[in-house]
């Protein structure tokens, strides 16, 4: 059975963001096991210097490097990723599975974002939109769409 492993910074403190996790996380375990990974979020002070931040980001990159299931395939989500349909999104989950992977993470930064390290460590950068989300509401987008993508693949009504 496939796993996947969402990897974030921080955790969710909006119980209404929490539940909506955990209803998507309940609907995708009828597909494969979903785990919900939380690393430590770098705490700064108001208007950090740009020297704090890029320590910040590569400090919290560590840490999410060091969560990576060996022999995982990776996709990190970031600005510079490439967008992709419902569709699409859904196949890529498929081909890499066929491609031997078990384990799929998907990578959320923190509010500043991916160290250079995580996204060179990606085997796929996507991008969901050229918008910019906040990082614990883009952990509910990303669950959606993983029940999206499992659904479409097993031919359900959800996505229609």
């Amino acid at each position: 059975m496939l796993t996947i492993t969402v990897l974030c910074v921080g955790t969710i403190k909006e119980k209404y963001l929490a539940d909506a996790i955990k209803e998507y996380v309940k609907r995708l375990s009828a597909y494969a096991r979903v785990n919900i990974t939380e690393c430590r979020e770098e705490h700064l002070p108001d208007n950090p210097s740009a020297a704090l931040l890029r320590a910040a980001v590569e400090k919290e990159g560590e840490r999410i490097l060091d969560a990576i299931p060996r022999r995982a395939y990776v996709c990190a989500l970031c600005i510079e990723g490439k967008p992709c349909s419902s569709e699409a999104f859904a196949q890529k989950i498929d081909t890499v599975s066929v491609d031997g992977y078990s384990d799929i993470v998907f990578i959320i930064g923190g509010s500043d974002g991916l160290s250079d390290a995580v996204k060179a460590r990606a085997d796929w950068r996507l991008s969901f939109s050229p918008m910019t989300f906040p990082h614990q509401l883009m952990r509910v987008i990303l669950c959606e769409q993983l029940y999206r993508a499992m659904n479409i693949l097993s031919g359900g009504k959800y996505h229609k």
